[in-house]
């Protein structure tokens, strides 16, 4: 089963926490110095929010689903549909590890659609330091993938 993904930059955690918190009637699932996720059901949502830098706004949306199997069908229709995918297996990202690709929209927007495999005990594989989209870590959506001025803003999930 898929749940829709929205990744949002904030420029004070703290504050957005409280904000979507009292928002969503929820506390985040998972809460860091940089970074927090609420895993809400109604809507089935994967709300997550980072203070890592980079241009505040919407970062990035997607799917999570909940086996390879279905990552592996949802990128052969983005696939069959004449759209560019970049692979991301093995990502070490947003305390998670998981297997995800990315694409972008006409407009622009990058999509991750990934499939979690376990937790991990840091942001990503990349330290804060060199977690820039051009750096290509699995944090990021692949700048290769997508034009520069979106790869600036992108993070990940």
């Amino acid at each position: 089963m898929k749940r829709f993904h929205v990744h949002v930059v904030v420029p004070k955690l703290d504050e957005s926490v409280r904000f979507y918190s009292s928002m969503f009637g929820a506390e985040p699932s998972v809460l860091k110095d940089d970074y927090a996720k609420w895993m809400l059901e109604d809507p089935r949502m994967n709300f997550a929010i980072s203070a890592r830098g980079g241009e505040a706004g919407v970062n990035h949306l997607g799917f999570q689903v909940d086996s390879d199997d279905e990552l592996t069908a949802l990128r052969a229709q983005v696939v069959a549909g004449s759209v560019a995918v970049q692979d991301q297996p093995g990502a070490q990202c947003c305390y998670a590890s998981s297997n995800k690709y990315w694409t972008q929209d006409p407009a622009g927007v990058p999509w991750e659609t990934y499939h979690t495999l376990g937790g991990i005990p840091m942001f990503g594989a990349d330290s804060r330091e060199s977690a820039a989209p051009e750096s290509g870590g699995a944090c990021h959506a692949p700048a290769s993938s997508i034009p520069a001025a979106i790869a600036k803003k992108v993070g990940c999930c």
